[in-house]
């Protein structure tokens, strides 16, 4: 089952970053996010109800979605759609990468939980690989003004979504259903978007084009509604710091789309950066084999 969820977040959102791209251009990003989430919020509540799995929760615990409604449905991606403007999508893939390392140290923060060196060694493997994957962009890219910006936008993107990572992981350890919090945190997330927007005067147009809203509709039930739950879950079944292993092999399904669609060439960098980054991932998942305990010869 981990299994599953695993390869599935990471074919799925491997692929959004693509449609994010997508997402950029006549329609302010701030407006595009709203329609995402809105349409998610919608579409899985609507569900959620029908199905009768929609559960009624206290106000007194209400502070826990709106909180994770703002870093995994607003902040985030308020930071990610807006450093597309000033960066390539593949660095952008490559600072996510950093949400290992985050959720690491998010979780000695928070609950004193010490990584293990195999989990280090594994992460470390793993976005050394992605930054091999990305080596050309990384040493040519000119790190003064805008690409400054996008990369910083990336990071407090990713920082937001490990911060978002780690109220998951308490909701669920407190007994919070995935989908029932997950509809709560869409109607906060959605609703200050559409706020933020409102506030900044940003016109609701809509790019009636078959590529915008083809990625939105892609973005809003695979990207968000399936996509959330499986990593969400995944959280609640091997927490957070080994759930986040899989935003490390985002890159690698972006670049296999890159080949297909964008022609991408292949070099043997490449070729041994995604080597590195399914090394890193063996290391972590793969448990260390406890060594027999030898019985003293009796005489």
């Amino acid at each position: 089952m981990n299994a599953l969820l695993y390869l599935s977040t990471v074919l799925i959102w491997g692929t959004t970053w693509l449609a994010i791209a997508f997402q950029v251009g006549d329609v302010m990003v701030e407006v595009s996010a709203f329609y995402r989430f809105a349409l998610a919020a919608l579409i899985q509540i609507s569900v959620m109800i029908i199905l009768g799995r929609l559960k009624w929760v206290p106000f007194s615990q209400q502070k826990w979605f709106a909180l994770q409604g703002l870093l995994l449905f607003c902040i985030n991606f308020l930071f990610f759609y807006n450093s597309a403007i000033y960066i390539s999508s593949g660095l952008i893939a490559v600072v996510f990468s950093l949400a290992t390392v985050f959720n690491m140290a998010n979780n000695y923060i928070f609950s004193r939980v010490k990584p293990s060196p195999r989990s280090l060694f594994g992460a470390t493997l793993g976005v050394s690989g992605v930054c091999a994957l990305f080596w050309t962009d990384l040493i040519s890219g000119d790190w003064t003004g805008s690409n400054i910006t996008g990369l910083l936008l990336a990071i407090g993107g990713t920082y937001s979504f490990s911060l978002g990572n780690m109220v998951s992981q308490h909701q669920q350890k407190q007994g919070r259903d995935v989908l029932t919090a997950n509809s709560y945190a869409l109607v906060y997330g959605s609703v200050t978007l559409g706020a933020w927007s409102l506030f900044h005067g940003y016109a609701f147009e809509l790019e009636l084009t078959t590529k915008y809203l083809g990625s939105l509709l892609y973005l809003a039930v695979p990207g968000t509604i399936i996509g959330f739950a499986m990593y969400l879950k995944l959280i609640g079944r091997v927490g957070a710091e080994k759930a986040a292993y899989s935003t490390v092999l985002f890159p690698i399904v972006a670049l296999s789309l890159s080949t297909i669609f964008e022609g991408y060439i292949w070099t043997p960098l490449s070729l041994v950066g995604v080597g590195l980054a399914l090394a890193g991932n063996v290391v972590i998942f793969t448990k260390k084999k406890p060594r027999p305990i030898k019985q003293n010869a009796t005489t």
